[in-house]
């Protein structure tokens, strides 16, 4: 599958997902993870729809696996702290918020305010 088939495929599982389909959802995410177990995006999209769904096991597992590969990404430490409160679990929830929160800070950092707009 080519990095083009592959985005397509998440759009279209997101798609379906937002629609209502769920069924199509979830086998399309699958897929996606399956051709592409290396992808961040595909992995990230998996956490969510199943997050959304309270499938929280399957979320889970989806969101440890975007993690590995790319964990100082803000949105997937908000997306795991999301799923640890839902689990009722409220130390992980918080290391996880946490992380975010300083990934987060981490990047305003980098580009103070006004700094990428040309206001001084």
């Amino acid at each position: 599958m080519t990095p083009d088939e592959l985005q397509d495929l998440i759009e279209e599982a997101t798609f379906d997902y937002t629609m209502g389909d769920h069924a199509d959802a979830l086998r399309k995410i699958t897929t996606a993870t399956a051709a592409a177990p290396e992808s961040f995006a595909a992995w990230h999209a998996s956490a969510e729809i199943h997050l959304s769904l309270q499938k929280l096991d399957e979320a889970l597992t989806a969101a440890e696996a975007a993690h590995r590969i790319n964990p100082d990404d803000v949105f997937i430490n908000t997306t795991l702290s999301r799923i640890w409160v839902g689990k009722g679990d409220k130390a992980q929830a918080e290391k996880f918020g946490a992380a975010a929160k300083m990934l987060g800070w981490k990047d305003q950092l980098k580009s103070p305010p006004g700094q990428s707009d040309g206001i001084n």
